[in-house]
C-alpha cells in the first residue's frame, strides 16, 4: 500500500513541486503568444513500473474568473486501479495568463489509506498566501506557481539543446528552487502516434511525494504547441510511474492570451544552451 499511495502522490500534485521564471512587464518587453489556451484537452493512459496499475488521466484548460479577473483555469483528473485498490488525483490551478501568475490552487488526493485535500488563495501582488486550513506565507516572487501551473509554464519556455534553469517561483519558498535541464531531442512513439519530441527533466524538492528531492521528465511536442505527449515520475518504490498521451483535442481558435516576457529574474538563472534543431509536429486525432 505504501508504495501505490507513494508513487500516485507524484502525478497529484500536478505532477512536481516547482517554480518558474519572473515574466515581468518591462517597458521594452517582448510579447509572446502561450501555447496553451481554453479548449485545450489532453488524454493520458497511465501505468506503473514494477505494478499492474493502469488508469487514465486528463488535462483540460477552460477560461474562468477569479476576484473579478479573468484566469485559465487548468485542471488535471488522474483515476487508476491497482488490483482492487482505486486511486485519484484531481488538481485545479486558477492562472493569470498574462503574468503567468497562479491566484488560486485546490487539490485533492484519495486512496485507500487516507485522503488529502489542500486548498490555497495567491495574492500575488501582495506576495502572500492563505490556505483554507489556516496557515499563511509569503513568496519570493510577485508570479508564483503552484505545482500544476508549473507543468504549463514549462511550455513557454525557451528549450533549445542543454539550456539549463534553476528556478525559484513556487509560491512556497521551502520548494524552491527548481532545476530544469533540457537533455535533447528525439522521437516518441505513445498511443496517440508517434512525435518529435523535446526531453525535459526537471529535480525537484518534495518530501510529500519524493520523499526527498525526486525528478520529472517531460517528453514535449518539438513544435509551438508543446504537448506533453508523455510524462515520467521517479518513485523510488513503486518504480517509474508513466503517462502517455492517448489522443488531444486542440485549443478554440479564438485569439490566444500574450504573456510580456522582459529581462531575466534575479532569482532565475539560466546557463548557456547548445544548438537547436528543426521542428516537426504530427497531429494526433480527436478522443
Amino acid at each position: 500500500m505504501r508504495m501505490s499511495r507513494h508513487w500516485i502522490r507524484c502525478f497529484a500534485a500536478g505532477s512536481l513541486a516547482a517554480a518558474a521564471l519572473l515574466p515581468g512587464r518591462d517597458a521594452g518587453a517582448q510579447e509572446v503568444s502561450l501555447p496553451f489556451r481554453p479548449g485545450e484537452e489532453l488524454i493520458y493512459r497511465s501505468k506503473l513500473g514494477r505494478l499492474s496499475g493502469s488508469g487514465k488521466g486528463v488535462m483540460r484548460v477552460e477560461a474562468d474568473t477569479i476576484r473579478s479577473s479573468n484566469a485559465y483555469l487548468l485542471s488535471f483528473d488522474f483515476e487508476t486501479r491497482v488490483g482492487p485498490l482505486r486511486l485519484e488525483a484531481r488538481s485545479r490551478s486558477w492562472l493569470d495568463p498574462e503574468r503567468m501568475a497562479a491566484l488560486r490552487f485546490h487539490k485533492h488526493e484519495r486512496h485507500p489509506l487516507a485522503s488529502k485535500t489542500e486548498e490555497v488563495e495567491l495574492y500575488p501582488a501582495e506576495r502572500r498566501w492563505r490556505s483554507a486550513e489556516g496557515r499563511e506565507g509569503r513568496s519570493e516572487t510577485d508570479a508564483p506557481l503552484d505545482e500544476l501551473s508549473f507543468l504549463y509554464y514549462i511550455r513557454t519556455l525557451d528549450l533549445r539543446d542543454g539550456a539549463a534553469y534553476v528556478i525559484e517561483r513556487h509560491f512556497d519558498p521551502q520548494r524552491n528552487p527548481v532545476h530544469v535541464e533540457v537533455l535533447g531531442r528525439e522521437r516518441a512513439t505513445v498511443p496517440a502516434g508517434v512525435f518529435d519530441v523535446v526531453v525535459v527533466e526537471m529535480r525537484v524538492r518534495d518530501r510529500d511525494h519524493f520523499d526527498g528531492d525526486g525528478s520529472f521528465r517531460l517528453y514535449l511536442t518539438d513544435d509551438a504547441r508543446r504537448y506533453p505527449v508523455r510524462l515520467e515520475t521517479s518513485a523510488s518504490i513503486a518504480g517509474k510511474a508513466i503517462l502517455e498521451l492517448e489522443a488531444a483535442i486542440p485549443a478554440r481558435s479564438a485569439p490566444a492570451a500574450r504573456v510580456a516576457r522582459g529581462n531575466w529574474s534575479p532569482r532565475s538563472r539560466p546557463l548557456p544552451s547548445r544548438r537547436s534543431r528543426g521542428r516537426r509536429w504530427r497531429r494526433s486525432r480527436p478522443y
